[in-house]
């Protein structure tokens, strides 16, 4: 497979700006993989296709407000500063890319917020846009913390042209996020509501979870035609005794387990045992599924509408099968699915 067998018109209209004003209300479309079904249904409709002791895996990573503005020293100039990871907590040192870097040189230094409590000195060049900042703040590290949650804001997607509003604080966050440590939420989980989880838990279905958190580099553009020569970047990943135990258990008793998000089925699928179990894990991931792929750990996944080229639009042709997603792909854009993170879901069974 190469990069052009992934690409397809997508009209920029299809792009979702917003979320849909109920989380459960989402369009949901259902793929069945060995007929080729194709079906089109409300995302609350998800639990007709669950039975009890089905299982459902989870990420329960919690987004921060990874995006910065600050003042250079002298200048004045407004930059942009994304944080991407904590590379040192006692020296307050972060993996940062800055907008416009052109400006932004070693021994710079950036003022944050309006009485310039918050200072950054740049203390290395690591990309074309990416930074090493020491940050300089004179309380402890949790008021420290504290200070870059005040002056961030929700770090939406580049393609929404919008400002953020307060609403986005929310709804660019699972009901579920507990563990904070991401830069972009796990997209296909934002369509649970309190009132879906509630319903599937009375039905019985069990609920595994799995901590990804994930960086910018799933979204980085693929720039080899030869797939097997795309680099991934790291993502931390965690999974507990436990959450193995709940995914083991149903697979043994041929229950479904079904990944909700790209991240969870590259979460499974990095920590799998020699006799296609899951096993506990901690550490980072840089797996990237594309076809042609053996799946080992769950059997349907729950997953947005991608865009073209992309990586995640990758790892789903694995799962579904190559032509059988662009069918369904063109499908969507006909019937003006919506795309990308605020966009709608497929439940490929």
């Amino acid at each position: 497979m190469k990069l052009s067998n992934f690409n397809f018109e997508l009209p920029k209209e299809l792009l979702a700006e917003y979320p849909s004003e109920h989380r459960d209300e989402a369009r949901l479309m259902v793929l069945h993989r060995e007929s080729g079904k194709i079906e089109h249904k409300l995302f609350k409709d998800l639990i007709d296709y669950f039975d009890e002791g089905d299982v459902m895996v989870l990420n329960d990573t919690k987004v921060f407000p990874a995006r910065l503005f600050g003042n250079k020293e002298k200048t004045g100039a407004r930059i942009e500063v994304f944080l991407l990871r904590e590379l040192n907590k006692e020296q307050r040192l972060w993996d940062v890319l800055v907008d416009p870097a052109r400006k932004i040189r070693i021994g710079n230094k950036l003022y944050f917020g309006e009485d310039e409590s918050l200072v950054a000195e740049v203390i290395d060049n690591t990309t074309s846009r990416g930074r090493t900042l020491r940050f300089l703040y004179d309380g402890s590290y949790d008021e420290f913390r504290s200070k870059l949650n005040e002056l961030g804001e929700t770090p939406l997607p580049k393609y929404i042209k919008r400002e953020v509003e307060p609403e986005d604080e929310e709804r660019y966050q699972t009901i579920y996020a507990k563990k904070e440590g991401a830069v972009a939420a796990p997209t296909a989980g934002l369509h649970f509501s309190k009132h879906l989880l509630k319903r599937l838990e009375i039905k019985g279905i069990d609920f595994a979870e799995l901590t990804l958190h994930v960086g910018l580099g799933t979204f980085n553009p693929v720039e080899v035609e030869d797939l097997s020569k795309h680099k991934m970047d790291s993502e931390e990943l965690f999974i507990t005794e436990e959450s193995a135990e709940i995914v083991n258990s149903a697979k043994a008793k041929k229950n479904k387990v079904c990944a909700v998000g790209t991240t969870v089925m590259r979460g499974l699928e990095s920590s799998v045992s020699s006799e296609g179990t899951l096993n506990p894990y901690d550490g980072w991931t840089n797996k990237f599924i594309f076809p042609p792929y053996e799946f080992s750990i769950a059997d349907c996944m729950v997953t947005n509408f991608h865009t073209p080229k992309s990586t995640l639009l990758m790892m789903v042709s694995a799962f579904a099968g190559h032509d059988l997603i662009m069918k369904a792909y063109k499908e969507a854009v006909k019937e003006n699915y919506k795309f990308y993170s605020y966009g709608d879901a497929m439940l490929i069974l």
